[in-house]
């Protein structure tokens, strides 16, 4: 799509209804001011009701219909869900968990990514699409699956343990390079064939971490080799029309989506922020900022959010009056050139008919249709903000490979990376601070500031990365368990943090985890809690100590000046208050300035482009930077105002 307007719409299904209310859902368009939507997502069965049977028919008139309306079409390809009979034909292709059970069709994503048989079909059908569609005058954008791993995001088959030996072959070369990074002398687990190398089944106890990890390495590049499948078909027969698929903004590690970024045309999210949550706006942030971050900083496409309530989380509350406007424009604030929800018309049955829509089940004389059209025109008026970008001085480290093994079995704690960024995130939120979300190999030239929370695995690339940055005269705040693990998950030998002892000026002797509700005070007057390092302080200045506990009077946090920067490590888990204190001095001392100053909290600034974002996310109105914000209300101010 172009970047040339905020676009606004829905997923539209219209193969539910019967011919006679597409007219009426092309009327109700136009009402809410919709300038796009996303069609045939899971149209297969509709398009191909039998084994080479096909019906475009109703389809060339949608598409007809929204042409004429002057409405945009993400065109999807329809393989998100096969048909049953495909299902029947191929049984081979549906997807075996951990504990070889063969999943049955009656859901969705209920193909093996590693099917040849599957992707064979799939390119086959975005084929027909392209060839039918491609020079469709309403086409603005290829959709090619839907939400890939979301249910599906490893499969155990035979077809895929084949498949897993061939991209283990490409990484290793030789069962010797594999034995030596599976470290498989442990537990006598080495392998002398390949047919001895399995996917990481149920086993007895502990699996072996090497192999878990490679397998989700692995199932993401499967996963993609299926959107690259019909990508490079699409490519081929219409190489003008842009294409991408929509990545998820949820605290799952579903795929490694700084490997997918590059493929996509444009980076699209489904998010869906729980409306209970009081905090669910601060995840959105950081979702928005990790999308536009995966993009290089240009604008991507809020693809799916919902209007209302969603569907699969009980209770199934309502947003209330005002939360959606200012969601949607925090996305648009945080680099989104679309606003799009699921679905456009409520569905009368199936598994999500009690998902919100634009259209209600009982028509468009609601609130949700109001407000939703209301929001459509407000869009409208901020044309000129499509295609600018989001500038940030600050990055937040955020790798998936680390989180992939970091919460594997027989760690020292339970750690959680979804914690453990949010941790990191909120203050640099409160502060209103923007944040880019990189890999820890980005460049980092452009950042006065990098946060690491918890890079227990780090490459050699990484490490050296990092200390680029601060030897360069940049700044770094690290958390604890950071350095521990090269990218074989084996231990860096020779002392922790292995991989940043001297980047740090210390060592750690021993990991001190504290049990649930443990905490331990602070000589700052704060508390912690989770975690305590024994620092040995090898340059670094000593920034607070523990004051009881298992380790009273040992150093908890430091500070170490490395080449012309300064690298801050944090050895335990600093309450709310501690941690904020902490993130502000060292913005301080990176010379990081806020978005705006003096706001009142629950007030996010965010500026993009020309204009200035002022997003009330309070329950009562409040004055910010010398403008009255209602409750949950939001402001667009021009620069220099």
């Amino acid at each position: 799509m172009k970047h040339d307007r905020i676009h606004f719409g829905a997923d539209y299904n219209p193969e539910q209804w019967p011919r006679e209310v597409w007219p009426e859902d092309i009327r109700l368009m136009r009402e809410a001011g919709v300038t796009a939507v996303t069609l045939g997502i899971f149209s297969w069965a509709s398009v191909e009701p039998e084994p080479g049977r096909h019906d475009f028919s109703w389809l060339d008139e949608v598409m007809d219909l929204l042409g004429e309306a002057g409405i945009a079409v993400s065109l999807a390809t329809g393989t998100a869900s096969p048909p049953t009979w495909f299902s029947r034909l191929h049984p081979e292709t549906l997807p075996v968990n951990r504990d070889g059970v063969r999943l049955s069709p009656g859901s969705r994503q209920h193909y093996c990514p590693s099917s040849p048989v599957y992707r064979e079909a799939a390119a086959g059908l975005a084929a027909l699409f392209a060839k039918r569609y491609g020079t469709h005058p309403a086409l603005a954008l290829w959709h090619v699956g839907n939400e890939y791993g979301c249910h599906v995001r490893e499969c155990y088959c035979e077809v895929s343990t084949e498949d897993f030996r061939a991209w283990l072959r490409a990484r290793y070369g030789d069962l010797d390079t594999l034995n030596d990074a599976w470290s498989t002398t442990f537990w006598s687990q080495r392998v002398s064939d390949w047919a001895d190398v399995l996917p990481p089944r149920t086993a007895p106890t502990f699996r072996n971490p090497a192999q878990e990890l490679d397998f989700r390495r692995f199932s993401s590049d499967a996963l993609l080799a299926c959107y690259r499948a019909e990508r490079e078909v699409l490519r081929e027969l219409t190489p003008g029309v842009p294409i991408t698929t929509n990545l998820m903004g949820m605290w799952e590690a579903v795929a490694d989506y700084p490997s997918w970024a590059p493929e996509l045309d444009v980076v699209a999210l489904d998010l869906y922020p729980e409306p209970k949550d009081p905090a669910a706006h601060v995840d959105a942030a950081f979702f928005h900022d990790q999308m536009r971050s995966l993009g290089g900083g240009r604008p991507h496409l809020m693809m799916e959010t919902a209007t209302s309530a969603i569907s699969y989380r009980p209770p199934n509350r309502p947003k209330r009056a005002g939360l959606n406007r200012l969601w949607s424009h925090q996305a648009v604030a945080r680099g989104a050139d679309g606003v799009m929800y699921f679905q456009w018309r409520a569905s009368a049955g199936g598994a999500e008919k009690f998902h919100s829509a634009v259209v209600s089940h009982g028509g468009s004389d609601n609130r949700i249709f109001r407000e939703t059209a209301a929001l459509g025109a407000e869009l409208a008026g901020l044309r000129d903000v499509a295609g600018t970008r989001v500038p940030a001085e600050v990055a937040l480290v955020f790798d998936y490979a680390n989180w992939w093994s970091l919460e594997l079995d027989a760690r020292p704690a339970e750690l959680r990376i979804p914690e453990r960024v949010r941790a990191h995130y909120l203050p640099l939120w409160r502060e209103n601070v923007t944040v880019d979300v990189v890999t820890p190999e980005a460049d980092l030239s452009g950042y006065r500031l990098v946060v690491v929370p918890n890079l227990y695995l780090c490459t050699d690339e990484a490490a050296a990365n990092l200390r680029r940055h601060v030897e360069g005269g940049g700044h770094l705040l690290m958390s604890f368990f950071s350095g521990i693990a090269d990218a074989c998950d084996r231990i860096r030998l020779g002392g922790y943090p292995g991989a940043f002892r001297d980047l740090l000026g210390l060592r750690v002797e021993e990991f001190w985890p504290l049990s649930g509700g443990e905490t331990a005070r602070l000589d700052t007057g704060r508390q912690a809690d989770l975690w305590a390092d024994h620092i040995v302080p090898e340059g670094a200045e000593v920034l607070a100590r523990y004051v009881d506990g298992p380790l009273a009077g040992e150093p908890a946090v430091t500070r170490h000046a490395f080449g012309a920067g300064t690298a801050t490590y944090l050895g335990t888990r600093p309450d709310e208050r501690a941690m904020r204190e902490l993130v502000r001095d060292t913005l301080r001392r990176a010379g990081v300035r806020p978005v705006a100053f003096g706001l009142p909290e629950g007030v996010e600034a965010v500026r993009r482009g020309d204009r200035l974002f002022l997003l009330n996310h309070n329950d009562h109105p409040v004055l910010a930077a010398g403008t009255e914000l209602a409750p949950l209300g939001v402001a667009v101010l021009k620069e220099g105002r």
